[in-house]
């Protein structure tokens, strides 16, 4: 379970990236979080990884307190929680099998992970989780020969490869076409669904919220100021959320 209790973030130039936020996030709960850039969504998601420190408030993730943890309790966090960022973030000159084995490397000496000595167990976890996204075939091609859609779903199965108890996606759809987009939200839905594993997803679109969301949470200013099921997450809402109100440029194609 993820808990937030009066969570404030505030950065050294005194911008708030979180303003007394609380949120409780039952195991298992497919999340979407949704609101303009600057809003607070990427602080939420680098504050539960404890990257950013919490200013003032509580948050305990897994059953541990991050506010103020030391360094090897924050190792801890971390080595339950699978990150999935919007640029992918793989390492490009080397094949798709070595990237998702870099899941595993918090588990592993490092001096293994330079050499490629991997164990037949870990690199069967590696093919489990292509498998889960549908792309083993791949796994001796080289990342820097695959699409944008193959990419993240390579950055997905590196984060499972992992055995996360927590899945952390920043903007992973941002840079994809609609389709492709859809794809990889169906990829992520399904391993929750699944593997019970929690799962917070940043997005921009309100509309991919509403669709593949349990429960969708509304930032605006580093606050809270949405939290229900994709239905109730109506016209007003994206006001709430927006400061304006819906247009069709809000909307992706065939999502009207």
């Amino acid at each position: 379970m993820i808990e937030l209790k009066g969570v404030t973030v505030r950065y050294p130039n005194g911008v708030v990236g979180l303003d007394d936020v609380s949120l409780t996030i039952p195991d298992g709960q497919f999340v979407v979080v949704v609101g303009l850039s600057g809003a607070g969504k990427s602080t939420l998601i680098r504050t539960i990884n404890g990257l950013v420190p919490v200013t003032e408030g509580s948050l305990v993730v897994n059953g541990v307190e991050v506010a103020g943890a030391s360094n090897r309790k924050l190792r801890e966090v971390r080595s339950g929680i699978g990150m999935i960022f919007q640029s992918f973030n793989l390492v490009k000159r080397t094949s798709v099998m070595n990237n998702v084995m870099i899941g595993q490397m918090h588990d592993i000496p490092l001096w293994r992970s330079f050499l490629g000595a991997w164990s037949a167990e870990e690199k069967e976890i590696a093919y489990q989780s292509l498998e889960r996204v549908g792309i083993v075939e791949k796994a001796w091609t080289r990342a820097s020969q695959l699409s944008g859609g193959q990419q993240q779903r390579v950055a997905i199965a590196r984060a499972l490869a992992q055995d996360p108890q927590v899945m952390l996606a920043d903007e992973p759809v941002a840079s994809l076409d609609p389709p492709t987009a859809q794809m990889v939200m169906k990829d992520l839905q399904r391993i929750n669904r699944d593997l019970s594993i929690t799962t917070l997803v940043n997005l921009h679109f309100l509309d991919l919220a509403r669709q593949f969301g349990d429960r969708v949470i509304g930032m605006r200013g580093g606050k809270v100021v949405f939290d229900g099921t994709g239905v109730e997450a109506d016209d007003k809402v994206f006001e709430d959320i927006y400061g304006r109100s819906l247009t069709a440029d809000d909307v992706l194609p065939g999502q009207a």
